[in-house]
């Protein structure tokens, strides 16, 4: 059987494209507290408020979501207007702290991009909590951004959960594919990305590269689970 069929072929030997979306920070990267420290002085110079986050769940949470807990922590005005500015100071101060912050790529990312990326079935993505422009300034700065074909992004919506919907459209406009849930990955290192990957009935690929530790993510029941993703051929198989 050839190596294109592996599991991955239709009727009549049509290979059938998977796609793969990928959470960004505790999934990808860490930014070294560059994100959290750029929210705080980006509420501080819109508001003149000092936060310190503890209030405020980030952790698999949009970067809108987050804006949102901020500004209703504080009972400010949900505005456009203080989202907008919000965003604008927080985007302005990552790029400062991302050189400042001592952040990295997470165990084998980037030779798993390297094999994904050079595979006729695999489609990759992002499904992020990230700004798209927070996600481009993070991945650039860390030399990965080019892998990503498109994403969903904080800026589709604020409720996690929907951000697959926007990722299957883009995909489908993108591509011309209409991928079958069982055919689509969402690859994070939360609860909160296998709930994301449950809303489209997709597979929960989850990673103990965060926050959470395998101990915590399993009783969650993703479809597989890694300690992280540095034994390449081990995540290959799985999309097979």
């Amino acid at each position: 059987m050839s190596l294109a069929c592996h599991g991955a072929c239709g009727q009549g030997g049509r290979l059938e494209k998977k796609l793969l979306l990928f959470d960004i920070d505790g999934t990808l990267m860490t930014s070294g507290g560059a994100g959290e420290r750029a929210l705080r002085r980006g509420f501080l110079a819109r508001f003149g408020i000092d936060d310190d986050l503890k209030h405020v769940e980030i952790a698999g949470r949009t970067d809108s979501g987050i804006a949102r807990q901020m500004l209703a922590a504080h009972r400010l005005p949900e505005t456009p207007e203080n989202l907008t500015a919000f965003y604008d100071g927080y985007l302005h101060f990552l790029r400062e702290e991302l050189p400042a912050s001592p952040g990295r790529l997470l165990p084998g990312i980037l030779p798993l991009l390297e094999a994904l990326k050079s595979q006729p079935g695999i489609v990759l993505g992002l499904l992020t909590g990230n700004l798209v422009r927070g996600a481009e300034l993070k991945l650039t700065y860390y030399g990965v951004w080019h892998y990503f074909a498109f994403g969903a992004y904080a800026d589709d919506h604020h409720d996690r959960n929907q951000l697959g919907h926007f990722a299957r459209q883009r995909a489908r406009e993108k591509f011309g594919i209409e991928f079958l849930p069982e055919h689509i990955f969402v690859l994070g290192d939360t609860p909160h990305d296998i709930t994301c990957a449950r809303a489209i009935g997709a597979k929960a690929v989850a990673i103990a590269t965060g926050k959470f530790s395998v101990e915590e993510l399993k009783p969650l029941g993703p479809d597989f689970l890694f300690s992280d993703l540095g034994d390449v051929s081990a995540v290959l198989e799985i999309f097979r």
